[in-house]
């Protein structure tokens, strides 16, 4: 059975490296400033203690103030999991960097969270809509979606 980490063992594997970079720590998660999101995943994924090969699922939450974008990874080699959770503030134009230089397997859930909560993933090489059509209007799992438009 894969292990989860517990956040201070994620915390204990990332403060050495980024110091600054972590604003909470949880039961089973950590938490990563939005601009540090990046180099945080690349060193999960290429440290050699922690070699989190692979990325299984990429989403977001709509917090009104925020959109929390939740990252959960799993090391093949050590058999293990982590949960990395970041902010995108701003409701007009919430942005992050991509990780999908560092998972493939991010392409296609960047381009999900961003067609349908409206977070944009700066780098990513083909940020488009991946569900609608390009001229839709807005993000339909966001809160503050409109069914009806008058």
């Amino acid at each position: 059975m894969t292990r989860q980490l517990a956040g201070q063992e994620i915390a204990a594997a990332l403060k050495g490296v980024f110091p600054e970079a972590l604003t909470d720590v949880g039961a089973s998660d950590v938490t990563v400033r939005g601009e540090d999101i990046l180099d945080v995943c690349r060193h999960m994924h290429d440290a050699p203690a922690l070699a989190f090969d692979y990325l299984v699922s990429l989403n977001a939450v709509d917090w009104i103030d925020s959109f929390e974008v939740v990252y959960q990874l799993v090391s093949i080699q050590y058999n293990h999991k982590a949960v990395l959770r970041t902010r995108a503030y701003g409701r007009e134009a919430p942005v992050l960097p991509s990780v999908s230089s560092v998972w493939r397997g991010a392409n296609l859930q960047e381009r999900e969270v961003y067609d349908l909560m409206g977070v944009r993933f700066e780098g990513h090489p083909n940020m488009r809509r991946i569900f609608l059509w390009e001229g839709f209007e807005g993000h339909p799992l966001r809160k503050d979606f409109l069914l009806q438009r008058p």
